[in-house]
C-alpha cells in the first residue's frame, strides 16, 4: 500500500483548511487560534501549525494532505510539513489587495521544494474578483522559470479540489492521465 503527501499552501484566507476540508474522507485535524492581527489576517481564525487530511485512493493508496499556515511568522513549519512531499498545491486569493505579490513571494519561499518536485496553482475567489486573471498567473509562472497547471477553484468543492488534484498528479505522472479519477 503506497503513502503520498501532498502539502497546500499559500497565504492567509487563500482556502488551504478550506479546500482539505473538502475533500478529506477524515474529519481535518486543524490547528487554529484566534487572530490577533485583523489587517494582516481578516478572519476570526487562522492556522497555526497545519490542518492534515487523508484521502483514500483506489488499491489501498493514500495521500496526506497537509496544509501550512499561511503567516510568514510560522514559516519555520513550512520546511516541517514538505519535507517528504510528492506535490505541492498553491492556492491564492485572487480578491487579496496583493494577490500577484503574494504568489511571488510563496514561489519564492518554496523554491528549493519546487526544484525538486511538481505544482499546481489553484486561484480562488475569482468570482468576487476577476482580475488579475489567469492568463497573469500563467505569466508570473513564467517568469520565475516554472510551468504549472493554473485553475479557478472553489475550495469549497470537492469536484473543483479534486480536479486540482488530478491535475497535480498529471504533472508528477503524465502516465495516469488514463487512470481511473479520484
Amino acid at each position: 500500500m503506497a503513502e503520498h503527501k501532498i502539502v497546500f499552501t499559500g497565504p492567509v484566507g487563500a482556502g488551504k483548511t478550506t479546500a482539505i476540508a473538502s475533500i478529506s474522507d477524515i474529519p481535518p485535524v486543524r490547528t487554529e487560534a484566534r487572530s490577533r492581527d485583523m489587517r494582516r489576517a481578516p478572519r476570526e481564525t487562522t492556522t497555526v501549525a497545519m490542518d492534515y487530511g487523508l484521502l483514500r485512493l483506489g488499491g489501498g493508496e493514500k495521500v496526506h494532505l497537509y496544509g501550512t499556515p499561511g503567516q510568514a511568522r510560522f514559516d519555520f513549519m513550512w520546511d516541517i510539513l514538505t519535507e517528504g512531499a510528492i506535490g505541492l498545491v498553491l492556492l491564492v486569493n485572487n480578491d487579496a489587495r496583493h494577490a500577484l505579490r503574494a504568489l511571488d513571494r510563496f514561489l519564492a519561499a518554496f523554491a528549493p521544494l519546487l526544484r525538486e518536485t511538481r505544482l499546481t496553482l489553484g486561484v480562488t475567489r475569482m468570482d468576487i474578483a476577476a482580475d488579475p486573471t489567469l492568463a497573469n498567473y500563467n505569466h508570473r509562472l513564467r517568469v520565475h522559470g516554472l510551468r504549472a497547471p493554473v485553475l479557478e477553484v472553489d475550495a469549497r468543492r470537492r469536484r473543483d479540489v479534486v480536479v486540482l488534484l488530478q491535475a497535480l498528479l498529471y504533472e508528477i505522472d503524465p502516465g495516469l492521465e488514463g487512470a481511473p479519477p479520484v
